[in-house]
């Protein structure tokens, strides 16, 4: 077993778009487990958008990381020791745990990988946090019913791209907005929803409104700003907007530039809009849980992983959600893994 490993530190608040120097890689001695603990290797880390908040003092829905500590998010590892019952040497583990390359941890929250079939890197994806967020905003927030037309923002990410899918499971149509030609073709052409279009191009709007000729009964809203806005022009009567994320707003300081006000909208079309966690619905995880994986092993509901290669990047990993550069969900493949 290694005497000392590598852990990532976080150093200093950004203003605006994070650079990377507000993380320090730094080696220390690798602990050994106390009764009760366990010791794990770190194999993948996830990054996610909600990092972004948590690198911001001030209360929020997820408590800020201190500067000095560190970082903490989705992870897979192996267990190497084990001082804990319930856990032993070879457990494949999914969890939540600092960015280090060794762990010692206390078992709480960690869930032993339960689909051997099934790759454990789902578990940070489709079978983890973004496919329970997409399942619960579709169907619990947003109620779609057979024939509305779901659009979803953010498309070809973690979330949205589950969320489309799930759509077309219920019966939808599904219209995706991503941000590049590369990854509307991903959303037609392998998610199969049935019409996607790039907010880069200058025509978008017009190519919104051709899709949905019928309006927008859901909208599942990952970015805000004036892709949100674009889409609340066309909401249906009576829709049902999600309030997911808004990455558009994410690394900008002070009040969001509001350009128009649509909350008029709400009056007129009695629209819904409603903002969701995904702990609102922690007792009934597994119920989702079964019902994803299920639809992951018919292949009913499909993905794509963007992987970067190397513990010491997880910084330039998590600065490219910010930078539209992942297809799919974000993660890190620590060496050796």
């Amino acid at each position: 077993m290694a005497s000392t490993h590598r852990r990532w530190v976080f150093v200093r608040r950004p203003e605006g778009m994070p650079t990377g120097a507000e993380f320090r890689l730094e080696e220390v001695p690798t602990p050994d487990p106390d009764p009760g603990q366990i010791l794990v290797r770190t194999r993948w880390i996830s990054v996610d958008p909600y990092m972004r908040g948590r690198m911001r003092a001030g209360p929020s829905y997820a408590p800020p990381w201190e500067v000095g500590e560190v970082p903490r998010g989705g992870a897979v590892g192996e267990v190497v020791a084990s001082r804990r019952p319930g856990f032993a040497p070879g457990d494949v583990v999914v969890g939540t745990w600092g960015w280090e390359e060794m762990a010692r941890l206390d078992g709480h929250g960690l869930t032993r990988w339960p689909w051997p079939d099934l790759s454990p890197t789902l578990g940070l994806g489709m079978l983890g946090m973004p496919g329970l967020t997409a399942y619960f905003g579709l169907f619990e927030v947003g109620r779609p019913r057979p024939g509305d037309t779901v659009v979803v923002s953010a498309a070809a990410g973690a979330v949205g791209s589950v969320v489309g899918q799930l759509a077309r499971l219920a019966g939808c149509r599904a219209v995706g907005i991503a941000g590049s030609a590369e990854k509307v073709a991903f959303v037609r052409d392998v998610l199969r929803f049935d019409a996607a279009v790039s907010y880069q191009d200058p025509q978008w709007t017009a190519a919104l409104e051709a899709a949905c000729p019928d309006g927008v009964d859901v909208y599942f809203d990952n970015v805000g700003g004036s892709v949100t806005e674009a889409v609340m022009d066309r909401l249906a009567l009576r829709a049902r907007v999600v309030v997911c994320g808004q990455i558009a707003r994410y690394n900008q300081e002070g009040p969001a530039p509001v350009t128009r006000d649509w909350l008029w909208q709400t009056i007129a079309k009695r629209i819904r809009v409603e903002g969701f966690l995904v702990g609102d619905f922690a007792l009934r995880h597994a119920e989702a849980l079964e019902r994803l994986a299920a639809w992951v092993r018919s292949g009913r509901l499909v993905g794509r992983e963007t992987v970067v290669e190397g513990f010491e990047r997880v910084p330039e990993a998590l600065l490219g959600l910010f930078r539209g550069t992942n297809v799919g969900k974000q993660l890190v493949r620590v060496a050796g893994s």
